[in-house]
């Protein structure tokens, strides 16, 4: 079973739902999700936040942390994974910002990715991932889907260990 069958199935089991905020993978955590049949049992929705204003507008992060530091940083991602669980009427919000590359931006060289999953207004998960050697995979030629499919699978992998994986 993959990350997002087990997750979904772990929701399930649970009566719990899951909303997504996406940036840098640009839908495909909920793509992920929605191949999987079945998943609008536990899959409320999701939010595909790219310009760093809807960030802001739409789930809520807050202005000032977006201008002061840009929109990738660890706490931008535990706010979109907040917001999103409210918007969406979510049990569980789980997001992902970050430099799909192929040159850095925002100061942070490509690969550099930070995901959260939240409960309510609480992050519940660690928000900071610099995807082990992604970085020099993505500046060594590696394409920008690389750099989006492996966050996808961080982000899975992190709700899935936050949430408990099915026995």
């Amino acid at each position: 079973m993959n990350d997002a069958a087990a997750l979904l199935d772990v929701l399930r089991r649970r009566g719990e739902t899951i909303a997504v905020a996406e940036s840098l993978t640009g839908g495909l955590v909920l793509a992920a999700l929605t191949e999987i049949p079945g998943s609008s049992d536990a899959l409320r929705g999701g939010v595909v936040a790219y310009a760093t204003d809807l960030k802001a507008g739409i789930l809520g992060v807050d202005a000032a942390l977006l201008q002061d530091g840009g929109p990738v940083q660890a706490e931008v991602a535990a706010q979109m994974a907040v917001g999103v669980a409210q918007v969406c009427g979510a049990t569980w919000g789980a997001a992902t910002t970050g430099v799909a590359g192929p040159g850095p931006a925002d100061g942070r060289p490509a690969g550099t990715v930070y995901v959260a999953v939240a409960r309510g207004d609480e992050v519940t998960a660690p928000v900071t991932y610099l995807i082990e050697g992604l970085a020099e995979r993505a500046t060594g030629g590696a394409s920008r889907s690389v750099v989006r499919a492996d966050s996808v699978e961080v982000v899975l992998r992190l709700a899935l260990d936050t949430l408990g994986r099915p026995r």
